[in-house]
């Protein structure tokens, strides 16, 4: 009985190794698709934004969008941690800085969520900046409307990306009214207009 006794007991630790390898596997595994799934869709944008069909003019307006919103973000930042301004001197080092440095993450996510903003907007805009950045001109909101009256419809006609479209659209109403609208919801109908009113 002894012998079978410690038999079970060592397959059973066999068995609870077995299950400890199995967990740190299935972790690595979660972690590098997550790697794989963030890559891919960094890819997918990229391959969205140097897609763009715009004209020199457009291409300009929705530079000078994505300009103001990001400066609209640095500045909010700015103003929550008034003790960093100095070391905050640009948008990017606020980026850098919010995975280091709780306070500024902090501020980070305020400003995000006061804007009406999330991460994968502020990707899309930055990315849309560094592909365009070197031959987009700004343009101030007067030479803006001259232009172009409705951006809007120019960005759900022309951008197919959705991600990038959403992006854009933020930038769009911070710019204009300060924060982003989440967007519209399609109205249910009630249940009365869907079923047929039956009479006796």
């Amino acid at each position: 009985m002894k012998r079978v006794d410690h038999k079970l007991q060592a397959l059973q630790e066999q068995f609870e190794e077995l299950d400890i390898t199995k967990d740190k596997l299935t972790q690595k595994f979660e972690h590098h698709s997550k790697i794989l799934a963030s890559q891919a869709a960094q890819d997918e944008l990229w391959t969205a934004v140097l897609a763009l069909k715009f004209t020199s003019m457009e291409l300009n307006i929705l530079y000078s969008y994505v300009i103001e919103a990001l400066v609209c973000l640095h500045t909010h930042v700015l103003e929550k941690l008034p003790d960093l301004v100095r070391g905050l001197p640009t948008l990017a080092s606020v980026l850098r800085q919010q995975v280091k440095n709780r306070r500024v993450r902090v501020a980070w996510e305020s400003v995000l969520s006061e804007c009406g903003l999330q991460a994968g907007d502020v990707t899309a805009l930055c990315t849309f900046f560094i592909a365009h950045g070197n031959k987009a001109e700004y343009y101030a909101a007067k030479v803006r409307h001259m232009y172009i009256r409705d951006v809007t419809l120019m960005i759900t006609n022309m951008v197919k990306n959705q991600v990038l479209q959403d992006g854009l659209l933020k930038a769009l109403q911070v710019t204009e009214k300060g924060k982003a609208m989440p967007p519209p919801r399609e109205p249910k109908s009630p249940l009365k207009e869907l079923i047929p009113s039956v009479r006796n």
